[in-house]
């Protein structure tokens, strides 16, 4: 049975418990849901690959509670510090290469040299890591190449039974992933755009090297972070993108101003990023379970703007879009 955990004093001080005891506990941050598991444990690293079924080479993002935390397993470089005192807590991983002393199981990094760290900016998930005590592994808390979850009640539909229990900390406030930049090499890389944009990034450290497609980056650095298989964040029906009207059989995931259809979620009215990028997930979710109920069989979806938080909607409705394996 997955218990639902209030974050409060004693809601957080179970959960730490569970992570201590190599149980794994879902927990809202800004951007995602986490499924987390002691970092150091390998039984609780192969929990989350059992749990999500998970591909055993797609590494884990592991979360701390500040930058000197994450920086006693991994090795800072002086861009990676730079950013960390800019944008931590908050929706940014760094992959850094890992210290020799690195207590964090191998499997938690699929056995590279690397580590993808970050700290989350949410007051109950911050006091969680604190709590606990350990570095904590956390994917996204849904079944492996489905939709993110952004409510806890996303995480029981998806993981009850297969998990101890939730945190439920309301709905995430990003509710996109986190941006990944990997800065073990000689040039910083873009392996994920996410919930800091990109031109943000590169004011602090300049160029940033990026594949113009998920396959390109997924090739050009192999699997270094999460979020990397190209058929990723997919609905279980099909999604057509660059709509401008849904066809008899699409419900439509709309942004700006929407022509009529059957079944019809707005990600934004007023055409804003930030609010599309908040509902993204949900707006997948709800259209997937809803659409077959009203005979539809495919989703199609709205053209976005790909500048600043657009980029990482397309990149996940591209991943969603991508032929299934």
């Amino acid at each position: 049975m997955t218990l639902l955990l209030a974050p409060d004093e004693a809601g957080l001080a179970q959960a730490a418990r569970l992570l201590r005891a190599g149980e794994l506990v879902a927990f809202g941050t800004e951007t995602v849901y986490g499924l987390g598991g002691d970092a150091t444990q390998g039984r609780a690293m192969a929990a989350i690959f059992a749990a999500k079924g998970r591909p055993h080479f797609n590494p884990l993002i592991c979360h701390y509670p500040d930058a000197s935390a994450a920086f006693d397993h991994v090795v800072p470089t002086a861009q990676a510090a730079a950013l960390a005192a800019l944008f931590w807590p908050g929706p940014l991983t760094l992959v850094l290469r890992r210290r020799v002393t690195c207590p964090v199981d191998l499997l938690a990094g699929a056995g590279l040299d690397t580590l993808a760290v970050r700290i989350p900016a949410h007051p109950a998930a911050l006091a969680l890591t604190r709590l606990a005590g350990i570095p904590i592994a956390a994917p996204s808390a849904n079944r492996s190449g489905g939709v993110s979850p952004t409510l806890a009640a996303h995480v029981i539909a998806d993981l009850s039974g297969r998990i101890a229990a939730v945190l439920d900390t309301g709905a995430c406030a990003v509710g996109l992933e986190s941006t990944v930049l990997d800065l073990s090499g000689p040039q910083p890389f873009l392996l994920r755009p996410g919930g800091i944009p990109m031109s943000a990034i590169g004011a602090v450290i300049g160029a940033v090297a990026r594949g113009s497609t998920p396959a390109q980056a997924e090739t050009t650095r192999g699997l270094r972070s999460p979020g990397l298989l190209v058929s990723h964040y997919a609905p279980s029906l099909p999604v057509r993108l660059q709509a401008t009207a849904p066809l008899p059989h699409e419900a439509l995931l709309a942004f700006g101003p929407a022509p009529a259809g059957t079944l019809v979620d707005n990600l934004s009215p007023q055409a804003d990023l930030a609010e599309a990028a908040a509902r993204l997930f949900r707006g997948l979710r709800f259209l997937d379970g809803e659409a077959p109920r009203l005979g539809l069989s495919a989703i199609a979806v709205m053209p976005i703007p790909d500048h600043g938080l657009g980029q990482a909607i397309n990149d996940r409705l591209q991943r969603a879009a991508a032929p299934r394996s």
